[in-house]
C-alpha cells in the first residue's frame, strides 16, 4: 500500500487562512507601533525606528526561534537604540502618532 499527500483546495485554504491569522496576530502584538511613532510604557520613553515583520530575519536579531517581528527602537532618554519583540500592552500608551 503507497502513502500519499494529496494537495487540495481545502489545505490550500486552510494554510492560506492560517497565514492570514497569524498575520493578524503579529499585527495585533505590533500595535500601533509604525516607524516615527513615540510611545511610553514602564521602562520608558521610544521612538520606533523601523519593523522587520519577516520572520527568518526577526528571528536571527532577537535571537529566539519564536519571534514574529522585531522593532527597532530609540530609547528617548538614554539615546541609545535597541531591538525589541515586546507585545503591545494596556499599560503603553502613544505620545506621539505618525501618519
Amino acid at each position: 500500500m503507497q502513502n500519499r499527500i494529496r494537495t487540495t483546495g481545502a489545505t490550500t485554504t486552510a494554510t492560506t487562512q492560517a497565514d492570514e491569522a497569524l498575520r493578524r496576530v503579529t499585527m495585533q502584538a505590533i500595535g500601533p507601533r509604525r516607524p516615527g511613532v513615540v510611545y511610553d510604557n514602564a521602562t520608558g520613553t521610544y521612538e520606533v525606528r523601523a519593523i522587520v515583520t519577516d520572520l527568518t530575519e526577526a528571528r536571527r536579531i532577537l535571537r529566539r526561534n519564536a519571534a514574529r517581528f522585531a522593532i527597532l527602537i530609540r530609547d528617548i532618554h538614554a539615546g541609545t537604540e535597541h531591538y525589541t519583540g515586546a507585545t503591545w500592552t494596556g499599560s503603553d500608551r502613544v505620545l506621539k502618532a505618525v501618519a
